[in-house]
């Protein structure tokens, strides 16, 4: 079995950008707007040459509450893969909810197994990639990224971005960080042990 860190996209990866509507750092929703966090590259790489499948585990509801076009979402995925493929960075996999309990698209619209704080998505990768959970992390900026983790039984790290501060209402991570590549030191330290 293998390890994986399990990666939020926007605020881990990807610098959030302000919300039209609310004025809050959110997803981007244009691939202009596509932004690596500081530092985002070189994590990566460290965790990729460490020996860990890396899976993004990312919420999109913004085409299930009618923001944008699921067509808009895959250019902004399109964005990032791109940008971080001209440094040479692949991820393993790529997983999304683009579910939301309160949308306005029917098909999108209600409750799943996959948005976090649910852990679909990670149980889901688990399952394909013949991962070991309990020897694997998770990596993000919000409650439901911790809540998801615990849930799957992974170690957890919170990213405390400051543009994202919104996410946080106190969910209690193993580990706390200020940015991806703080996360790596932890992560490459715990194979030894």
């Amino acid at each position: 079995m293998s390890r994986a860190v399990f990666l939020d996209r926007d605020g881990v990866i990807n610098e959030p950008v302000p919300d039209a509507r609310s004025g809050r750092p959110e997803s981007p929703y244009r691939p202009e707007d596509v932004r690596l966090a500081e530092g985002a590259v070189d994590a990566l790489r460290m965790l990729h040459e460490g020996g860990f499948v890396l899976i993004v585990v990312s919420n999109q509801p913004a085409a299930a509450k009618g923001t944008v076009s699921m067509d808009q979402l895959r250019a902004v995925h399109g964005r990032v893969v791109e940008l971080l493929a001209a440094h040479g960075v692949e991820l393993d996999d790529w997983r999304y909810c683009f579910h939301h309990p309160e949308g306005v698209v029917p098909q999108l619209t209600g409750a799943c197994e996959c948005r976090k704080p649910a852990p679909g998505m990670l149980l889901d990768a688990a399952r394909e990639h013949d991962l070991d959970l309990a020897a694997s992390w998770i990596v993000g900026d919000s409650d439901v990224d911790i809540q998801a983790g615990e849930t799957a039984g992974v170690k957890t790290v919170l990213v405390q971005n400051p543009l994202t501060e919104h996410r946080r209402k106190g969910a209690a991570a193993q580990e706390i960080v200020r940015n991806l590549s703080e996360a790596v030191g932890i992560i490459l330290d715990s194979r030894d042990r």
